[in-house]
C-alpha cells in the first residue's frame, strides 16, 4: 500500500462527498470548530477524529453499532491484556500500561479507521474525499494493519505460495467472512438458534480465540461438521483437527519481539529476532464447545521473556504459564494441499508435528501442553485405500 501524500490525507472532494447522506450533514456536527471562511477561527477547538473516544460523532446517527463496540476487541484490544496479565503480576502492571501505550494503543480502532480513512497506525488519509463507505475497503482498512501475516497470506504474497481459495476464486473481502455483528463487538445470542429457557447471551471475547467462534469454516460449509459431504477424511476425523490442519499451507512465525523508546527521537520502535515460514500441527490449548479439536495448526509468536526489559526487568515472570507456540488461524487456505494427498501424508509424517525437537530448549515448558508426544501412526495400505476420496 503506496502511502498517501499530505494533501490526499485530507482533500474533501465536494463533487463526491455533498451528493453523499454523510455530505448532508454540517462539518461543525462532527468536528465541531465554527463555521468561518477564515481558516484559523474554523479549526477552533477542531476534532480530527470526531469517531473516536466515548463523545463519538456517530453516536448520534448509529446508537445501535456504537453501544456495542466499545466492547469489540478492536477497540478494547483486551487480547494483548489477556496475555499480558497471564504472564505478568498484577505489581508488574503499571510498567506494562507505559509499554502499551507506546506500542501497542496505536492499533486502537474506531469508526472512521474502517468507514472513511486509513488507520491511523498506518498514517491515516481519507479513503476517497471524504465519502463514507459501508464495506471497508480490504487493502486500505483490514489488512493495512493486518498485513504482515494475515494479509501477506490471504492475498498470495509469499513466493511459490497461492493466495487463499476464498481469495483467488471467490474474490472475498475480510468482512465477507468477518461480520459487522463480530467487528461491532454485538454480544452473540445463542437463542436466535437455540431456543430454551435460559438467558444463552454471550459476552464479547476478550481473546481472539475465546467466546463464540466467529466466523466458522461450518457457517458456510455445514456438510462437512454433519459429515454428509461423503469425504472419507472428513467422516474419520470430525470435529478431531480444526480445517487449518488439513486444509492450511506454510505460513509466518516470527521470534523475540523486543520494543524500545529510540534515544535520538524520541520514538518507539520494535524489533524481531527472526521471521520464518513454518507449518506445524500441535496440541489445542484452547478447547471448548466452540474450539473442540484436539490438532490445531500452531505459529510461533514473537514473544520473549526480556521483551519488555526496557520498561523493567522481569515484567514477564511467569512467562511460561502461556505457550509460545499457539493456536493459529492461517488464511491461505487451499482446497488440495500436501496433507490432503493421503492419509499417510499426515500419519507417520513427524515433519508436520510440533515435537520437543523442534521447540527451543528456554520455550519447552512453556509450551508442553502444545507439543505432540506421540506421532499419529502411519496407515495401512488396505485402510488408505478405501478412504482416499
Amino acid at each position: 500500500m503506496a502511502p498517501l501524500e499530505p494533501w490526499e490525507k485530507v482533500l474533501v472532494s465536494p463533487e463526491k462527498f455533498l451528493t453523499t447522506v454523510h455530505g448532508q450533514i454540517a462539518c461543525t456536527d462532527c468536528h465541531g470548530g465554527l463555521q468561518s471562511s477564515d481558516k484559523t477561527t474554523a479549526h477552533t477547538d477542531l476534532i480530527a477524529r470526531p469517531s473516536d473516544g466515548e463523545a463519538s460523532a456517530c453516536v448520534n446517527c448509529h446508537p445501535d453499532v456504537t453501544s456495542t463496540f466499545p466492547n469489540s476487541l478492536h477497540a478494547t484490544q483486551q487480547g494483548y491484556w489477556t496475555v499480558l496479565e497471564g504472564r505478568s503480576v498484577p505489581e508488574n502492571h503499571a510498567a506494562l500500561e507505559t509499554m502499551f501505550g507506546n506500542h501497542c494503543a496505536s492499533c486502537h480502532t474506531t469508526c472512521g479507521d474502517c468507514h472513511v480513512a486509513q488507520p491511523a497506525s498506518v498514517g491515516g488519509g481519507l479513503f476517497d474525499g471524504h465519502v463514507f463507505v459501508e464495506k471497508p475497503p480490504m487493502t486500505r482498512s483490514c489488512t493495512a494493519c493486518h498485513g504482515s501475516r494475515v494479509g501477506n497470506e490471504y492475498l498470495g504474497k509469499h513466493e511459490g505460495i497461492p493466495g487463499d481459495v476464498h481469495f483467488r476464486q471467490g474474490r472475498m473481502n475480510c468482512v465477507d467472512c468477518h461480520s459487522n455483528h463480530e467487528l461491532h463487538g454485538m454480544p452473540t445470542n445463542c437463542d436466535q438458534c437455540h431456543p430454551g429457557t435460559e438467558n444463552s447471551v454471550v459476552p464479547p471475547a476478550d481473546h481472539r480465540y475465546s467466546g463464540v467462534q466467529m466466523p466458522s469454516c461450518e457457517s458456510c460449509h455445514p456438510n462437512v461438521a454433519l459429515g454428509t459431504d461423503q469425504v472419507e477424511m472428513h467422516q474419520a476425523h470430525g470435529a478431531d483437527l480444526s480445517c487449518q490442519v488439513c486444509h492450511s499451507v506454510s505460513y509466518t512465525s516470527c521470534d523475540a519481539c523486543h520494543v524500545q523508546v529510540s534515544d535520538k527521537t524520541g520514538n518507539p520502535y520494535f524489533t524481531t529476532d527472526a521471521t520464518y515460514m513454518t507449518f506445524f500441527i500441535g496440541r489445542n490449548t484452547n478447547q471448548s464447545y466452540d474450539r473442540p479439536y484436539d490438532f490445531v495448526t500452531v505459529r510461533h509468536i514473537p514473544v520473549a521473556p526480556t521483551s519488555y526489559q526496557y520498561y523493567g526487568q522481569d515484567l514477564l515472570p511467569n512467562f511460561n504459564s502461556l505457550p509460545t507456540w499457539a493456536y493459529a488461524t492461517p488464511h491461505n487456505i487451499q482446497l488440495k494441499t500436501p496433507q490432503t494427498a493421503s492419509c499417510n501424508a499426515c500419519h507417520g509424517n513427524a515433519d508436520l508435528f510440533l515435537t520437543a525437537d523442534k521447540v527451543s530448549p528456554e520455550e519447552l515448558e512453556a509450551n508442553l501442553g502444545v507439543i505432540i508426544d506421540e506421532i499419529p501412526a502411519p496407515i495401512s495400505d488396505t485402510v488408505q485405500t478405501s478412504q482416499t476420496p
